[in-house]
């Protein structure tokens, strides 16, 4: 899938790539249920290592073919900044993953959704990359949409909460340094199989250090790690590096966090969850935040061009 994308659309226009980012939250969202039904049956760092080793193994092909193509070689600086990469993917997948140990999928879920606002505020922070002035309305839209999709509330907080608030900042980082890293080595396949990588080797030798490895367990979640590895993973994650190389992080975020949505979709389909009917409303707002990031710089600049602003 990510060859054919990047053969059919070498070069994206911005509603493109927000819609492969649009894909990408889809994938997720069905991989957070599968996430939190693995927590029943493995440990948490075994399933990290193993569903990225998986994935490592489903994008590693399309990244060799991408290195044959490619028309210069990436520098040592560029690995060095894929293997960082890996390193903040790999801190908000355990630390989330962890975090379920001891926090509810509602709570995980919107906390999580934290980074939407972590986004453009850390980068502002640490490069002084100020975004789209209606990035910061649709920021906090797309945060109050999740938590009406939660359910309005959020229970005490017990230190998996903390775990996950802390993973939302690594998917903040991890978001802004793609998108600092993907558009200028154009090898978005490449910094993809290396985050994988990453957090398998890393994964697989936490398990091995903190955790007893139980092979039965592994059996037993099968049918989760294959979706985490291949869909969730392998290819939502390739999607979301290919899909920045041709919008900004913040507006990357906005879309990204329409994984709380489907999370609530596919938990209704699949484990019979009921959306409340203030989550309609959360639904309404992601969504709202969504149209809003992609349709309001268009409109602006039309007006400004035609002199109406």
């Amino acid at each position: 899938m990510p060859i054919l994308l990047q053969r059919l659309l070498p070069e994206m226009t911005r509603l493109q790539a927000n819609l492969i980012l649009l894909l990408a939250g889809a994938m997720w969202g069905m991989g957070f249920v599968a996430q939190s039904t693995a927590m029943k049956s493995i440990s948490p760092l075994l399933f990290t290592g193993l569903r990225f080793t998986l994935a490592t193994l489903v994008v590693l092909p399309f990244a060799i073919r991408e290195a044959r193509q490619a028309q210069t070689a990436l520098t040592p600086r560029n690995w060095l900044a894929f293997i960082w990469i890996g390193l903040l993917m790999l801190g908000a997948i355990a630390t989330q993953q962890i975090g379920l140990l001891t926090t509810t999928v509602t709570n995980s879920g919107f906390l999580t959704g934290l980074y939407v606002v972590m986004t453009p505020l850390l980068g502002v922070m640490l490069f002084r990359h100020w975004p789209h002035p209606v990035v910061w309305p649709a920021a906090l839209t797309a945060l109050a949409g999740i938590w009406f999709l939660s359910g309005g509330a959020i229970e005490h907080l017990t230190s998996g909460d903390w775990l996950t608030v802390l993973a939302a900042g690594f998917c903040a980082l991890q978001v802004i340094f793609i998108a600092r890293a993907a558009s200028s080595t154009g090898r978005p396949i490449t910094l993809a199989v290396t985050q994988f990588a990453v957090c398998a080797v890393l994964g697989l030798t936490g398990a091995l250090v903190h955790e007893q490895i139980d092979f039965n367990a592994a059996r037993a979640a099968l049918p989760e790690i294959v979706y985490a590895g291949i869909f969730s993973g392998g290819i939502a994650f390739t999607l979301q590096v290919i899909g920045q190389r041709y919008t900004t992080a913040p507006q990357a975020a906005i879309f990204l966090s329409s994984e709380a949505l489907f999370a609530a979709l596919f938990g209704a389909l699949i484990l019979g969850e009921r959306l409340p009917a203030i989550g309609f409303l959360g639904c309404g707002l992601i969504f709202a935040a969504i149209l809003a990031v992609e349709l309001a710089p268009a409109l602006l600049a039309r007006a400004r061009a035609t002199g109406t602003v």
